[in-house]
């Protein structure tokens, strides 16, 4: 079975950890229990969705109601985006095409990144550093094979 066909299907956020090139320690972003899916479906696309758990509701109800703070702490506890995706087979390069994402610095990147697949665990890794919290970092992010969910 070619990496590609064992991508397919959804995978849910275990770890993301960032490493600073500094060397200082690493970092948490959504904390040490983040909550997430990503998704790649047989037709090419993927959709990644990352967030800290127990994040506030807005006071108002209304998502285009929100304060000023309450967008701000959304902002910085959830990330996604999404697009479509490549596995080179040989190299066992991954690539994210970023085609809409809720940072708008990402449209249009081509993000590539090394993937380890062990079991229902995919590990991936950025290819080269990128600025988080206002330093250069390096990512390594966990993920375990979803189990069916039965509602």
């Amino acid at each position: 079975m070619s990496m590609r066909e064992k991508l397919i299907g959804t995978w849910v956020l275990e770890t993301y950890t960032e490493y600073p090139v500094d060397g200082s320690a690493p970092v948490h972003p959504f904390g040490e229990h983040p909550e997430g899916f990503i998704i790649y479906s047989a037709d090419g696309y993927m959709s990644a969705q990352l967030s800290m758990p127990n994040r506030a509701s807005f006071s108002s109800g209304d998502w285009f109601e929100g304060t000023d703070a309450e967008y701000r702490s959304q902002g910085l506890s959830y990330i996604s985006y999404s697009g479509p995706f490549d596995v080179d087979e040989h190299s066992g390069e991954l690539t994210h095409t970023i085609a809409v994402s809720m940072f708008p610095n990402w449209i249009g990147q081509v993000q590539p990144r090394t993937v380890k697949l062990a079991g229902d665990t995919l590990e991936l890794r950025n290819t080269s550093q990128y600025r988080s919290l206002g330093r250069a970092v390096n990512a390594r992010i966990l993920w375990s094979r979803a189990s069916r969910i039965h509602g």
